[in-house]
């Protein structure tokens, strides 16, 4: 998707100059109905009964209020410093640390079997639902199916939708009660449906991997879902660090980008050890030496501020690739503490 805001990382912009070639025009989109009649025989092909296919997947109309939202996602649309300020608020911190109190015991046990901390498993949970207030009230067949049709990234979408056929083939939630954003992410810990085959947990052991309705299932999920994706345990994602004189730019320049992964992750530095950083100037927000740790970061330029991020700030990336959600999660996962 384009973005509409120009610096929300650091990032450089290249230009290409040359002959002009012509591109082939794009094939003609089919008929939404002829659109979903071959889904349905993709669906069967890749072992999906029949009667799920035709039920979730006959008589649908488009919903174009998701292909509106994909275009206007608070994370890109927002700059960091007013996605920070619109979602990190008293009320919002306030709240987390209430649950995280409420919720103790279990989230110890949570993260005493998977590994991250409480504070984070409560930082994500309410980023993506607001603490289960919110999970999502259009239905997610429906949802993936328009947003398949659209083309832009219609395999990836047609994979999702496929995985979620495969959710409600297995029995783990009935269609009508499948669920979620605009983008078929479901449930309290708003998964993908491949991420919910992947990771979602069954915590309580009652036969269901219950995203939805089931605390244990929910923040063993999301813990699950970070400890495949490399968190450290132990380990901070970041801190906010001061700049020399200098800025940005020349740092970046003497460093380097890096040049995979997601886009955010593409929009960081490559990561150098601590005492380079130190060596080249860079100092704790307060203007201390940096921690004296054996630890490889990486700068990121967010808004007006600078942030030197851990392995652990690309874990946060993998949940949500922007710079904005993965600042927030760290931020609030920081202020909830040992609540």
């Amino acid at each position: 998707m384009k973005c509409k805001v120009i610096a929300v990382g650091l990032f450089l912009t290249a230009v290409s100059v040359g002959a002009q070639v012509a591109v082939p025009a794009p094939a003609p989109r089919p008929e939404f109905s002829a659109f979903l009649a071959d889904l349905k025989s993709q669906a069967i092909a890749r072992g999906i009964r029949a009667e799920t296919a035709e039920l979730a997947l006959t008589s649908l109309e488009p919903l174009e209020i998701v292909i509106e939202r994909d275009r206007t996602q608070a994370e890109t649309v927002l700059t960091i410093d007013q996605y920070l300020q619109r979602r990190l608020t008293k009320s919002f911190v306030r709240t987390a640390k209430e649950k995280a109190k409420a919720h103790r015991a279990l989230l110890r046990k949570v993260s005493g079997t998977y590994g991250p901390p409480p504070g984070l498993l409560v930082a994500v949970w309410g980023m993506e639902s607001n603490f289960g207030r919110f999970t999502g009230t259009r239905p997610t067949v429906q949802a993936l199916a328009r947003l398949a049709w659209d083309g832009r990234r219609g395999p990836f979408f047609t994979g999702e939708l496929m995985d979620a056929l495969q959710v409600i083939d297995k029995g783990f939630i009935e269609l009508e009660n499948m669920k979620g954003s605009w983008a078929g992410a479901m449930g309290q810990t708003q998964f993908m449906p491949s991420s919910y085959l992947a990771h979602a947990q069954d915590f309580d052991g009652d036969g269901r991997r219950d995203i939805w309705g089931t605390l244990p299932d929910v923040f063993a999920s999301i813990a699950n879902y970070m400890k495949a994706h490399g968190w450290q345990v132990g380990h901070a994602w970041g801190r906010e660090v001061k700049l020399p004189a200098g800025g940005a730019e020349p740092l970046v320049a003497a460093i380097g980008q890096r040049d995979s992964g997601c886009r955010a992750s593409r929009e960081l530095t490559v990561a150098i050890p601590l005492a380079r950083w130190q060596a080249l100037g860079v100092r704790t927000v307060m203007g201390g030496a940096l921690p004296k740790a054996d630890r490889m970061a990486s700068l990121l330029r967010a808004g007006k501020k600078s942030y030197l991020v851990y392995p652990n700030y690309d874990t946060l990336l993998g949940y949500n690739c922007a710079h904005a959600y993965a600042l927030a999660v760290g931020l609030l996962a920081d202020r909830i503490g040992a609540s």
